[in-house]
This record gives C-alpha cells, sequence and structure tokens, in this order.
C-alpha cells in the first residue's frame, strides 16, 4: 500500500486526529462572529470563523508547523482514511450516546443520529465545526498533493494539477467566505448528526473528494502539445468559474430569499414565490430555471476540475465527477420527495412553473 515504515503508519493513522484536534483549538481560540441562525434552529447562536482557521491552518501547513513535510498528507494517504474513518467511529459513538435513544430502529439511529445539533463548551457547534474540519482538511490533501509532485517532477511538473489543486482550495475558501449560508441548508436545520454525516465531514468530503490527485500527483505532464495549453487549461478553468457561479449564485439567492424575503438577488431579479398563506417557495432566477441548479453548478465544477488535470483517459482523474454527478441525480430524487411530503400541493405547483430537474431545457 506504502512505502512507510511501522512508526511512519502510526503517524499517519493518527495525522486526521491531530489536524483535528489542532483546528479545534483554533476554532475555540480565535475570535468568531456571533449570528442568528434559521428560525427553526434551537439553539440558534452560532460562532463563524472559518475563514480564519482555514488561513491559519493553511500557513501552520506551508510552513511545516506541525512537524510534518509539506507533502506528507499524500505520502500518508491510505493510512490517514483509515484513521479518519476510525475518528468517524469514536466522534459517532460519543455524539448519538448523548441523545436519548427514540422509536427508530437501532441501527437507523446510530447511522442517522439522534440528534439534529450537538453542542460542547457551550457555544461550539459539532456540525458547522466538521464542516471546518472537512473543508480545511480537503485543502491541505490538494496543497499537499501538489507539493508531492512538484518535489517529484520540478520544472517539469504538469501546470494542470496545480491548476486542479488550486480549484479545490478556491471551492473550500468561498465556503468560508461565505459561511453564513450554511445555516439555512438543509445539513444544518434538518439533518442528524449520525454517523453517515459524520463519516462525510471526516472522512468522504476531506480524503474522497480530491482523489483524483491521489492517482495522478505521481505522474509526468500528459503529452499534450503546449499550443493547446491555452484551450486546455483555459477552458478547464471556465467550465469551473461557470459551474462556481451557478451553484455561489444560487445558494446565495436562496440565502437572501429567506432572510429579506422582498429584496430583489443582486438588485436585479426580484423574487417571486408561490405560497399556500403560511410557507413560500422561491421559483425565479437561478431556481426558477430549474429545482436544483446549484447541483448542476457542482457537477460542472467537478468536470472543469477533471479536464484541468489534462489525463482524459486516465479513471482516477474522472471519479469524483463521475460520482458527483451520480449522487446529485439520486440526491435530487430524494430531495424531490421530501419536499413533495413537507410543502405536498404547493410542491405540486412549484413542480409545475418549473419543469427542469437539473439542467434547463434538457433534464
Amino acid at each position: 500500500m506504502s512505502g512507510l515504515t511501522t512508526w511512519q503508519a502510526v503517524t499517519a493513522f493518527l495525522t486526521p486526529t491531530a489536524v483535528f484536534a489542532i483546528l479545534l483549538a483554533l476554532h475555540i481560540v480565535i475570535p468568531a462572529r456571533r449570528v442568528d441562525g434559521y428560525a427553526r434552529v434551537t439553539p440558534n447562536r452560532y460562532r463563524l470563523n472559518g475563514l480564519a482557521v482555514f488561513v491559519c491552518a493553511l500557513v501552520i501547513w506551508w510552513l511545516e508547523l506541525a512537524f510534518a513535510p509539506l507533502d506528507w498528507l499524500w505520502l500518508a494517504k491510505w493510512h490517514a482514511l483509515a484513521g479518519a474513518v476510525a475518528l468517524s467511529v469514536v466522534l459517532t459513538v460519543w455524539m448519538v450516546r448523548r441523545a436519548p435513544a427514540d422509536d427508530r430502529s437501532l441501527l437507523v439511529q446510530w447511522i442517522e443520529g439522534r440528534s439534529r445539533n450537538v453542542h460542547f463548551r457551550g457555544d461550539v457547534d459539532a456540525k458547522m465545526f466538521m464542516y471546518i474540519f472537512g473543508g480545511t482538511y480537503l485543502a491541505l490533501n490538494a496543497v499537499s498533493s501538489a507539493a508531492y509532485h512538484y518535489g517529484e517532477y520540478g520544472q517539469a511538473a504538469n501546470v494542470g494539477l496545480f491548476l486542479h489543486s488550486a480549484m479545490w482550495v478556491w471551492f473550500v475558501a468561498d465556503y468560508f467566505c461565505f459561511e453564513r449560508v450554511q445555516l439555512f441548508t438543509f445539513d444544518i436545520i434538518e439533518e442528524r448528526v449520525g454517523f453517515k454525516l459524520i463519516v462525510g465531514c471526516i472522512a468522504v468530503y476531506p480524503c474522497l473528494y480530491p482523489i483524483a490527485l491521489w492517482g495522478t500527483a505521481d505522474l509526468a505532464r500528459p503529452d499534450i502539445d503546449p499550443s493547446w495549453d491555452p484551450l486546455w487549461l483555459g477552458g478547464s478553468a471556465a467550465v469551473f468559474l461557470l459551474g462556481w457561479v451557478i451553484t455561489r449564485g444560487a445558494n446565495l439567492q436562496k440565502y437572501v430569499f429567506k432572510r429579506f424575503p422582498e429584496r430583489p438577488f443582486l438588485r436585479l431579479v426580484r423574487p417571486v414565490s408561490i405560497t399556500d398563506g403560511e410557507r413560500k417557495i422561491l421559483c425565479s432566477g437561478f431556481w426558477g430555471a430549474a429545482r436544483h441548479m446549484n447541483y448542476t453548478g457542482e457537477i460542472l465544477e467537478a468536470l472543469g476540475m477533471s479536464l484541468a488535470l489534462g489525463h482524459f483517459t486516465n479513471a482516477w482523474a474522472w471519479v469524483y465527477f463521475v460520482y458527483l454527478t451520480i449522487f446529485f441525480v439520486i440526491r435530487e430524487r430524494i430531495d424531490d420527495g421530501r419536499c413533495a411530503g413537507k410543502y405536498e400541493e404547493l410542491w405540486a405547483q412549484y413542480r409545475g412553473k418549473v419543469r427542469y430537474r437539473l439542467v434547463p431545457g434538457i433534464y
């Protein structure tokens, strides 16, 4: 699996736990904004400092202040993934046992969780911190992979791989710049804290999302004529940025609508909604083009990332894009059923007004 010594393997296994502890300390120590969450969440007061924690973590890693070489996470990847899963199990036991049992089967309670919110030290929200960990650890994986690749190939390195890694850093930084928007999403409002959410934040999101780098960081630059670099790299960046505009725009429009229902989005898009007198569904702008344009944008971002690597026939380069496409097609169906149960006739009206699920005019 790797050329690590026994001591290095043990250290690699414990790396996610060490990073978790460092990030938790930074999250507690660094000053934070205190903001209200969505009205239905109780308690609904949150402290947000994800961007500051993220920047500090990058500086610590870049300067090797954590006593690990810059490329350590690439070298330790498989053992660290195992350690992340083990940490997820431990956190699941601790968080699920904090809440009383309910009427669902015991297996469902452990997988999906019992409580929608877990707080410790009074003001540290478990969900929001795990998102800080997941995003930051993902970016560190991307930086580490790029450092390993540069160490192997130097000036002959694949510029597309550096672009791919930069896209991940952008992806995470963007999340933290709009961290408050997360408080108005389904994950924070409704999802319970169980193994599914925890292993997603601790292992799947930070370790497996950038898995293309695990399979391509040790490969030489693809055999692409340098004259095609502007089209290859520029085209990849354009696809990624288009996806980012769609995803960020859709999520931000929904956030503005939930906080300020009458305010035009970006002063340009007038909010149009349907209502049953108590609840409202936004059906203009991105949400009038398709029912889940935010998912479409993320799929385009993943496509841009895959193209940037330049290894067009390498399966590793396409794993994340294929996974995300399948995941969102399935999730959109699940979300549709959940919304149909929640909004009933109002959702049927919305489906009548907005016919397409993901791609306007196509699907």
